[in-house]
């Protein structure tokens, strides 16, 4: 069909009534589109024929009216897709996008969607709705660059479905950096804002409405009736910076950090649910600055601490410059519950600048239940500016200096809406009100593309391949497979002479036969496994020998891409032997490079010999940012022998506060002569910088070196305990910021004289 203006009557536009005069463009290309864009009026429609439009600078302005808007939309919603690098600008008045899709690419702007042309021509009561942006991310995780971006006045971004973002900068950011911006009264509601993985950074926000720079001025934007679903990028899921905001009626779902009101004042936090299923630093809402009402929320099954509590008031910096954190001043946090959480904590992040307690504030009517292991709640500073009336503690250890809430005994049942509410009729008016009605994921995003489930399991695909042993069988195999699929290697060996690309969630397993010999993989390669974009990997049940593989420098079983990797990744060993890595003074097992996160690392029941490198080296990230390679890292009920360098090397550098890893748990481990080759100038067994939580449990060193913590920003949590050191001297852990005492747990550690190297 060819370009041109017939009459609306063969379209029909839900979003809005439009008057018979109004004309309808098809466009089948860019300068079609082009053509029709700079003749429409108010009431036109254009509509984007279906397929792919590539590297599609849209750009839509014009002058329509309430009764009468401008409308761009898709012939099919869903079926009009946006793709290399792409993206859209709306300026003019009464401007209405709907049905798009940015998907397989990224925008060349700083931002997929803006609400802004050029800085002359800004939206005003423009709607962006029913559009999906899907994993369409900068190559360079650290490039930052916003997918929506919301500027001018009255505009309004509904039902659209936003999903994977992995590169640094925020997922919708309200602007106010000129006076057209301000006194907005924008709306967000009803989307979806799905999986947003951990980025190892600062600058993973879901929303950010106003900046420090401009916190002192009313944005007046409401948030209300979106879902938030594993929103996991760093500690703010949402990050308040402006005065006058409404949260309402949200749900957050597996998310981890906070909804946060990190600047500006007189915010309304009312009617949102936040259910951490447990999930480790999920938390609710943390208070900071002036004049904050908080009331009606619904926090169940959360995890965090501290700055991500269930709720958090903070403690603020006296005469605070607008970028650090203005006292807690007459907030009003009422008739809210927390149930099944691990902390509220008051007077948070309380230190020598931090010093000013929250005053003239009220915590009232509020029903709060904790778990049995730890407080409940706690206090970190000066609370007596807070006045406390009518709470209700049902479960859970109270700080000595909030001994005044008053304790009651009842039970608590779900009601309709699948909360949890008191059974005792006294407590009738206590916590969140019961007609709170959690909005359901049916009722935001679209409906014509699919919301993701979990991340794929190994082994989720069902297909399992028997490979036979010889010359390249393996990575023939790993080409053919698919993701989720089981390579089971017969007994036998394996011998890899090229370098093996994981793209795919894929298992690697090796079936052992009744004389109980397995099945050996060698590679004459400087690498076997090659972790790509999209790569997760596990390793079950093999030994890999690396007596083939050549003399080159900083040779490695398996390392990252050099190419950009976007997508977080998994790695796991589980009854895996590796050995004969010493063709020359750097070789590794598992090398994490410059931008790769794991999401996790894993290694169980498994053994290590002669290896002159490092068991896993996570230390990429050394511009001393924030950043680090590994979000987890376990290893368990295993033994380490001959290891020239760190079994582990995890490295997190730089004063941000804005992440909650890394986390290292090793338990049950045997080292045997491990860590006597200096790395960084030091000799260690284990060398973890700027971890935020490490625990070292019932292990054995035997002459080997001293393991080194250094500890910097954040409240790291580091316990030692019931570890045998046998010739080898105790370790040593250094504060590198905090003036105090080294903060770390040792007990139950036995040291016993021997030979040490």
């Amino acid at each position: 069909m060819m370009f041109g203006r017939i009459g609306l009557g063969l379209l029909i536009v839900s979003a809005a009534a439009v008057p018979l005069k109004a004309e309808r463009y098809q466009v089948l290309n860019q300068q079609e589109y082009a053509k029709a864009v700079s003749q429409a009026d108010a009431g036109d429609v254009i509509v984007l024929a279906k397929g792919e439009w590539r590297d599609f600078d849209m750009v839509v302005t014009g002058k329509g009216t309430a009764s009468e808007p401008i409308s761009v939309v898709a012939e099919e919603p869903g079926a009009v897709f946006l793709t290399g690098q792409s993206s859209l600008r709306i300026g003019g008045e009464h401007i209405v996008v709907s049905g798009l899709v940015f998907r397989d690419g990224y925008s060349p702007r700083g931002e997929v969607i803006s609400f802004r042309r050029s800085k002359d021509d800004v939206a005003r009561n423009a709607r962006v709705t029913q559009v999906v942006i899907d994993r369409f991310n900068k190559p360079d995780r650290f490039e930052s660059d916003y997918w929506v971006g919301i500027y001018g006045r009255n505009n309004r971004f509904d039902h659209n479905h936003l999903v994977g973002k992995t590169n640094q900068g925020v997922t919708l950011a309200v602007r106010l950096d000129a006076p057209e911006n301000r006194e907005n009264d924008h709306r967000i509601d009803h989307n979806y804002f799905g999986p947003r993985p951990v980025l190892g950074s600062n600058g993973g926000e879901t929303i950010r409405i106003g900046t420090s720079k401009y916190s002192m001025f009313r944005s007046g934007t409401i948030v209300e009736n979106n879902v938030f679903d594993r929103c996991d990028g760093e500690v703010e899921i949402i990050s308040n910076k402006s005065n006058g905001n409404v949260y309402r009626g949200n749900l957050f779902l597996r998310s981890r950090g906070t909804l946060t009101l990190r600047h500006g004042d007189d915010t309304l936090v009312e009617r949102n649910v936040f259910l951490g299923g447990g999930k480790d630093y999920t938390g609710g809402i943390r208070v900071i600055n002036r004049n904050q009402t908080v009331r009606f929320n619904y926090m169940e099954g959360l995890r965090g601490n501290g700055f991500s509590s269930a709720l958090t008031v903070m403690n603020g910096v006296p005469n605070s410059p607008v970028n650090r954190y203005v006292q807690v001043d007459n907030a009003r946090i009422s008739r809210n519950t927390v149930v099944d959480s691990a902390r509220v904590t008051l007077g948070a992040g309380a230190d020598e600048e931090r010093s000013a307690p929250p005053i003239n504030s009220v915590f009232s009517g509020n029903l709060l239940s904790g778990l049995d292991e730890g407080t409940f709640i706690e206090v970190d500073a000066d609370i007596s500016g807070i006045a406390f009336d009518d709470n209700a503690v049902v479960e859970g250890k109270v700080h000595s200096a909030a001994a005044s809430l008053r304790k009651v005994a009842t039970e608590m049942e779900r009601g309709a809406n699948g909360l949890l509410y008191p059974v005792d009729p006294s407590l009738a008016d206590v916590g969140a009100p019961r007609d709170l009605a959690p909005i359901a994921l049916s009722d935001v995003g679209v409906d014509w593309y699919p919301k993701p489930g979990e991340d794929e399991a190994f082994g989720a695909s069902g297909v399992v391949t028997r490979v036979m042993p010889g010359e390249d069988t393996l990575g023939q195999a790993v080409a053919a497979a698919g993701s989720g699929d089981v390579l089971m290697l017969e007994p036998g060996e394996y011998i890899a002479n090229r370098v093996i690309a994981v793209d795919r969630t894929l298992a690697i397993r090796g079936a052992k036969s009744g004389e109980g010999a397995g099945a050996t993989i060698r590679f004459t390669r400087p690498s076997l496994l090659e972790l790509q974009d999209g790569g997760n990997l596990q390793l079950t049940d093999l030994e890999i020998d690396g007596s083939l593989a050549p003399d080159s420098v900083g040779n490695a079983v398996i390392r990252t891409s050099a190419f950009p990797i976007q997508k977080n990744f998994r790695v796991e060993f589980e009854g895996v032997a590796v050995r004969n890595l010493v063709v020359n003074k750097s070789f590794s097992v598992f090398v994490i490079g410059k931008g790769a996160l794991a999401d996790r690392v894993s290694i169980r029941r498994s053994a290590f010999s002669d290896i002159t490198g490092t068991v896993v080296s996570a230390e990429s990230e050394t511009d001393d940012f924030g950043r680090y390679n590994v979000e987890y890292l376990d290893m368990v009920d295993s033994t380490f022998a001959d290891v020239g360098g760190p079994v582990a090397s995890v490295y997190r550098g730089g004063t941000d506060e804005s992440t909650f890893g890394p986390f290292v748990t090793v338990a049950g481990n045997t080292f045997s002569n491990v860590g006597h080759v200096a790395a960084e100038g030091s000799r260690a067994s284990i060398l973890l910088h700027g971890v935020q939580r490490a625990r070292i449990a019932r292990n054995t060193f035997d002459g080997s070196a001293p393991m080194i913590v250094e500890h910097t920003v954040g409240t790291p949590e580091t316990a030692i305990t019931d570890n045998r050191f046998v010739g080898t001297a105790e370790p040593i852990v250094r504060e590198l910021v905090h003036p105090g005492a080294p903060r770390v747990e040792l007990e139950n550690n036995e040291t016993v004289e021997g030979k040490r190297p």
